[in-house]
């Protein structure tokens, strides 16, 4: 069988006749800087660029971080400020990937008939018990509430 690579143990993919390994197929690029070539090429300005992007990251980090108490999508942004780290550090870039392939796992998980019935069973559960507490509320106290607003 031709899997379109003179290799052992690799595969390639043919796009609009192009070959493209495997691993670049998957979006997955090295790790290291992606700043732009004129600012790697000098070591002050390179080391600017990295305080610069990390100040960002940080501000944006810090921001979701607080929209976790805050009203605001925070995991999204912190995320975001990790993606902005990301393009600069090697570590954000390898804490990305494991996030992402975590995410891919639960999804997966998640799609599972046996999960995917127990969270079903859970849930249907959870309604009939917030259900049969409402109804012994309405059943002690009626559709009045414990507190008078008029008395304020």
């Amino acid at each position: 069988m031709n899997t379109g690579s003179n290799r052992s143990g690799e595969a390639a993919a043919v796009a609009h006749g192009v070959m493209v390994e495997e691993s670049e197929s998957r979006d997955e690029r090295a790790l290291g800087s992606r700043a732009p070539e004129f600012v790697k090429a000098r070591r002050a300005l390179h080391l600017s660029w990295q305080v610069g992007v990390f100040v960002v990251g940080l501000a944006v980090v810090a921001a979701g971080a607080a929209m976790l108490v805050l009203p605001g999508p925070g995991w999204v942004v912190i995320f975001g400020g990790m993606a902005i780290w990301a393009t600069e550090f090697v570590w954000a870039q390898l804490v990305l990937r494991w996030t992402k392939r975590k995410v891919t796992e639960a999804a997966q998980r998640a799609l599972d008939p046996r999960v995917r019935r127990r969270n079903i069973i859970l849930t249907s559960i959870g309604v009939v018990v917030i259900a049969g507490l409402a109804g012994v509320y309405l059943w002690k106290f009626g559709l009045q509430m414990p507190w008078k607003i008029e008395d304020q």
